[in-house]
């Protein structure tokens, strides 16, 4: 476990640190979506053959969460959770067959957990980036008569 959680920050490190001219969205997006299927197949310790039937389903289902996402005509945060919920379980059934009940439900923990670790290891390059831009001035640099 520890060695697995070593090679995805070890990925992450490479995937958020590529040069600005590496810095195509498209291909950004593509490796960060090879990292979620890498993360997720570990954590919910997919087979072969379970990754074969869900991975289909699950492209379904995230594709109606992007779709959710991209088309918010509402602002209220609750009708957003709940619209969400609605597409949870309209999955349900699906993610049980292929899963269990048990890991269906930790399919939902991983993704959330997934979006943490890339969340923080977005901010640790910010952070990276902020201060290691070169000196700060500080104050007025003119000189003052």
């Amino acid at each position: 476990m520890k060695k697995f959680l070593l090679c995805v920050f070890i990925i992450f490190s490479m995937l958020l640190n590529l040069p600005a001219q590496d810095g195509d969205p498209a291909k950004r997006a593509e490796k960060v979506q090879a990292l979620k299927i890498a993360f997720i197949s570990q954590k919910l310790d997919l087979t072969s053959a379970e990754a074969e039937n869900f991975w289909p389903v699950y492209g379904q289902y995230e594709k109606d969460v992007k779709q959710l996402f991209g088309d918010r005509k509402s602002d209220n945060v609750i009708e957003n959770e709940e619209q969400l919920l609605n597409i949870r379980k309209k999955y349900r059934p699906q993610f049980e067959k292929v899963l269990g009940k048990p890991r269906m439900n930790k399919l939902f923990s991983t993704e959330k957990e997934f979006r943490g670790v890339l969340i923080q290891q977005l901010k640790k390059k910010s952070s990276n980036t902020s201060s290691g831009s070169g000196p700060q001035q500080r104050g007025n640099p003119r000189k003052r008569p």
